[in-house]
């Protein structure tokens, strides 16, 4: 007898284990795949460069993001989080590979300055043990639906600077995720509101680039009913821009701007493909 079923978190980690163990992303058991994947550093992969989201630029650019306490989700090789600290803000990037992590590492011009790195399970490192919504990611920028993406791995483990609870707990100015949102499970969007609604800070902003869905999208589109019954996630989620708005509307966000992601050239300063959706969403000051 297995009656074991006591709290929100085991009823998400038993969702976990409907899923393939090839198809996991965000938990332990993805960290061979996502660590093999950074391991060739000099793949052809559009985001291994180190520039930053053109969204992220044009956001500052135009003063609707000013320089506070900025968090990271998934930040692969740090393309984001180093652009973030050198416009100013105070930075903690998170990921779950290992591998990813000491490549941001040796990017920073100054080993030790500019932002701090994290490596584990994003949902654990920035809780205080309270709600216990752990299981789930990292990922830098837009990773590829067909297996060119970039994320990590959830025990904690390596790292230099990983660090537990009440340090990441926040509130964070600006929480960041450039392509981990979509390799989550449905079910993990509970933990990631709960992320939202522990972390930002009121009046602060969340930005996200994740698949689109529909012409000219990315990923998968089947209902999240039958991601369950094929266990798989089919290389990562597609989401309409109304998807978007009723998921996130829940946690008093306000849609600052949402829209395609600008196609840059591969000589461009900065790193932009139009199979992305670019949101920028405010917290109401008062929550």
């Amino acid at each position: 007898m297995h009656r074991n079923m006591r709290t929100t978190d085991d009823v998400l980690t038993l969702l976990d284990d409907l899923f393939a163990p090839e198809a996991h992303r965000w938990t332990a058991d993805a960290a061979s795949w996502w660590d093999g994947f950074y391991e060739d550093r000099a793949k052809p992969v559009p985001f291994f460069a180190e520039k930053p989201d053109e969204s992220l630029v044009s956001y500052v650019d135009r003063g609707l993001v000013t320089p506070g306490r900025a968090l990271e989700l998934g930040c692969g090789p740090g393309r984001n989080a180093h652009a973030l600290a050198s416009l100013g803000f105070d930075v903690d990037a998170i990921d779950l590979s290992p591998a990813a992590i000491a490549w941001a590492e040796e990017r920073a011009e100054v080993p030790g300055a500019g932002a701090r790195f994290h490596c584990g399970d994003a949902f654990v490192l920035t809780s205080d043990g309270a709600d216990g919504v752990g299981g789930a990611g990292g990922s830098d920028g837009a990773d590829r639906a067909d297996g060119a993406d970039d994320a990590g791995r959830v025990d904690g483990a390596g790292g230099a600077g990983s660090a537990g609870g009440a340090e990441l707990a926040g509130p964070y100015d600006l929480i960041y995720d450039s392509g981990c949102f979509h390799h989550l499970p449905p079910h993990r969007r509970i933990s990631y509101l709960a992320l939202l609604d522990r972390c930002l800070a009121p009046g602060g902003h969340f930005a996200l680039t994740c698949f689109a869905a529909g012409e000219g999208g990315m990923g998968s589109e089947l209902p999240d009913a039958e991601l369950y019954r094929q266990g798989s996630l089919g290389g990562g989620l597609a989401y309409t821009s109304e998807e978007l708005r009723d998921i996130f509307s829940v946690s008093g966000l306000t849609e600052v701007e949402l829209r395609r992601m600008r196609d840059e050239a591969p000589g461009s300063p900065v790193f932009g493909e139009s199979f992305l959706w670019t949101v920028l969403f405010r917290r109401e000051a008062g929550r």
